[in-house]
């Protein structure tokens, strides 16, 4: 196990609730509901990749690829990017964070991809029943 990448998905599903409960409650007074949305897209591809945090951190009991920890640093860093520009687009109206969201998505993208050349390249051992 990837105790590093576990307790960080635990910390990331504790941020991902705690900022869907803001954008669900407090942004209602403070901002449109387009920006909401914005902001809550967010909050729904954190969740995502605090789950795929936790697959990373769980396949090192069966993959042992290098590929899983870059997996797990890309999807650390597809959340800062993607849903960190998100966040600050709402909430402070930083639109020079716009090209920085793509770019977190790519991040997701080569996360996944990673994982799925670790899978390809790992030889399993298939028991017998």
């Amino acid at each position: 196990m990837r105790k590093g990448f576990l307790l960080l998905a635990a910390l990331s599903g504790f941020l991902a609730v705690a900022l869907g409960a803001f954008g669900a409650h407090g942004l209602k007074q403070v901002t449109t509901p387009e920006m909401i949305d914005i902001f809550n897209l967010g909050v729904e591809y954190q969740f995502y990749h605090t789950f795929a945090l936790i697959a990373v951190a769980f396949s090192g009991h069966w993959l042992k690829s290098r590929l899983i920890d870059w997996a797990g640093y890309l999807f650390l860093l597809g959340m800062v990017m993607f849903s960190g520009s998100l966040y600050l687009y709402v909430l402070v109206g930083s639109k020079w964070t716009g090209p920085v969201t793509p770019m977190g998505g790519v991040c997701f993208l080569l996360g996944w991809l990673f994982i799925a050349v670790a899978v390809w390249r790992n030889r399993v051992v298939e028991l017998d029943d």
